[in-house]
């Protein structure tokens, strides 16, 4: 039992962010491949407000974003704007347009977007290093 709380959080939290990370530079990349004029009209399909701003700010943001969470980097801010993002993707398009199998995977980034938020980059991060510098 004592071995469980000995084990730094921070290793999970980093495994999550990595993955994250991942998931989104593969995924915005495809967006921009597509082209912004398809990303609008695909937005636009959804309902997704406003898509021929949404639609590229969104790729740019999974690709540079995604990015930034794989090396650790600016974790909570990019956590939140990927809160941000998939409250907006889950709740106002996916939800009420496919019901929730269709959006589980929008509300797992939304709360793996929650926990970089709040916990920050974990280990293994430019945060981690940039942040115990400034304290010592």
């Amino acid at each position: 039992m004592a071995m469980w709380r000995s084990m730094d959080s921070g290793w999970g939290v980093a495994a999550v962010r990595v993955v994250m990370g991942l998931i989104f530079v593969h995924a915005g990349w495809n967006k921009i491949a597509a082209g912004f004029g398809v990303v609008a009209s695909n937005f636009a399909k959804m309902g997704m407000p406003m898509p021929g701003l949404t639609g590229p700010f969104i790729a740019l943001l999974e690709l540079i974003g995604g990015a930034l969470l794989v090396v650790g980097l600016a974790g909570r801010w990019v956590g939140l704007l990927f809160a941000l993002e998939f409250i907006v993707a889950a709740f106002v398009v996916k939800l009420p347009t496919v019901g929730f199998a269709g959006t589980r995977l929008d509300l797992l980034l939304l709360a793996g977007s929650v926990l970089l938020f709040f916990a920050g980059s974990g280990r293994l991060s430019v945060d981690e290093v940039w942040l115990e510098r400034r304290r010592a």
